[in-house]
């Protein structure tokens, strides 16, 4: 248990932990931050999305906090990017060889803008710019890029081949048939590092595959869901159901959480 008055950072994921179907974080769990951020608690959002596609799922007030978009490629705080880590431009050249070669579609991001293209019915396409705030260009015209998300391809076993040959961060979702990417040595937790967040000394709240690294140097990680790639790493396990309350057990500095085993 931590003592009564103590702060703590605390770092949640956005979509299946704490906004769901696509949707903005609902009033409850909103509430639940808002009291952790009144007792005094840092509250850092760490998402896959890039900031512009964070920003609309978010209430206005958390706009001007502590975001990491991209999976840990950019970094915002107070309304202003103030870090970003793109990929090399021998690697995007790379990934548009094997986009050539496999028959890929995908979704690249740079800070603002984004290429696509994927099918228009793809369930991520609803999620990228919502708001019509950036522009959609040709790859070769996007810098720098900050993630790269293969939606569509052939020959899975030899393209996860090659792309382990590559130097970037690779991940799967078991939810969704695509490939996440970031460039080499970027997770949610080096970008909280960067920020003077030190291992051990915050809680996770994630769900899915790209929160491991963030669940590995946490003092405590609460998986929402069961993903069984993160749950080894889960010191507790919740639902989207009550994860508002867990929120609000950590404001009013009740109990140790659990071991989810």
């Amino acid at each position: 248990m931590r003592k009564k008055g103590t702060t703590m950072n605390i770092v949640f994921d956005l979509d299946g932990t704490i906004c769901f179907g696509g949707r903005p974080v609902e009033a409850p769990i909103i509430h639940a931050i808002s009291e952790l951020q009144r007792a005094g608690h840092t509250v850092y959002f760490a998402s896959a999305r890039p900031i512009r596609d964070m920003l609309p799922v978010l209430p206005e007030p958390f706009h001007q906090g502590t975001l990491i978009g991209g999976n840990g490629a950019l970094i915002a705080r107070g309304g202003t990017l103030i870090h970003r880590e793109p990929f090399p431009k021998e690697t995007i050249e790379a990934l548009a060889e094997l986009v050539e070669t496999h028959e890929a579609t995908y979704l690249a991001d740079s800070e603002w803008n984004f290429s696509y293209t994927g099918p228009t019915d793809h369930p991520i396409r609803a999620s990228v710019d919502p708001d019509q705030v950036a522009t959609c260009v040709a790859l070769e015209e996007l810098e720098p890029v900050v993630k790269f998300l293969l939606l569509t391809y052939e020959e899975e076993d030899v393209l996860v081949s090659a792309l382990d040959a590559l130097d970037l961060v690779v991940n799967r979702h078991d939810h969704e048939a695509v490939i996440d990417m970031s460039p080499a040595g970027v997770t949610k937790w080096t970008a909280l590092a960067r920020l003077g967040v030190k291992e051990g000394t915050y809680v996770a709240f994630g769900n899915d595959a790209n929160d491991v690294d963030l669940f590995r140097h946490a003092q405590r990680g609460v998986i929402v869901g069961s993903n069984r790639t993160l749950l080894p790493y889960a010191s507790e396990q919740t639902t989207p159901e009550d994860v508002a309350s867990v929120i609000r057990s950590l404001a009013r500095n009740e109990a140790c959480l659990p071991s989810h085993d």
